[in-house]
């Protein structure tokens, strides 16, 4: 997907939203530690966004149906590693943090804006949950110099045009020193340039409307590989 120029979004098929990966097991692995011992700094769900949450999960769980590499019972779903996963609409975010490797940002409009009422980001890219939480658009993205009035006009169309049905994506590269998938950052920390830039730090992200509640779902599918092995394959 072209990435020069925010917001750089394509049609992407439906079926091809959620991917699983050569990183699937090892992925799922490090979002169940980190959702038992970091469970207030991956997840956080507003009352509001509750309908959302559970819509989303009923969402999620109509795809993985379609797949021949999950098996969706009525109680429980056993992954593509072989984890049953038991289903709990009480904690809908949580339960998708358990059964793919994308994390998601629910945003409901309020006004004029869309504000993030929900998630579950084990993987963040320098940014912080608990800061971005109920913040609009334009707020959430204040550390990202790109991210102008022009972009942010440009995004709020997006949000406001999308029609359920549709899957838009766009993807990034983000050069990093550390491969570790959880890497939070508040607003105010210290930018430092990577030193190594060793590694090479990719997000698929996906935009969908969810029928019934309205909401925009923000889904970021991340992979990490060593710059070396990319430039070996070139």
């Amino acid at each position: 997907m072209p990435t020069e120029r925010m917001p750089g979004i394509m049609p992407v098929p439906p079926a091809e939203w959620l991917l699983v990966d050569d990183a699937y097991a090892a992925q799922m692995a490090e979002r169940t530690r980190l959702i038992a011992r970091h469970p207030d700094r991956v997840h956080r769900l507003t009352p509001q966004a509750m309908p959302a949450a559970q819509e989303l999960l009923r969402h999620v769980l109509d795809q993985l149906r379609d797949r021949t590499d999950f098996k969706v019972c009525a109680t429980d779903v056993t992954r593509p590693d072989g984890v049953r996963v038991p289903l709990d609409s009480d904690a809908p975010l949580l339960t998708l943090g358990h059964l793919v490797q994308q994390d998601f940002c629910l945003l409901q409009q309020q006004g004029d804006v869309h504000l993030l009422t929900g998630a579950i980001l084990c993987f963040p890219a320098s940014w912080t949950l608990a800061e971005k939480i109920g913040r609009p658009l334009i707020a959430i993205h204040r550390p990202v110099p790109a991210y102008d009035g022009d972009v942010a006009r440009r995004v709020q169309r997006l949000f406001d045009a999308i029609r359920p049905g549709q899957v838009l994506g766009r993807a990034n590269a983000l050069v990093y020193d550390d491969p570790t998938l959880f890497q939070p950052c508040l607003e105010d920390a210290p930018r430092r340039p990577a030193q190594t830039g060793g590694y090479l730090r990719s997000e698929r992200q996906c935009l969908i409307r969810l029928p019934e509640s309205g909401a925009v779902v923000f889904s970021i599918h991340t992979s990490v590989i060593r710059r070396d092995i990319e430039k070996d394959a070139q």
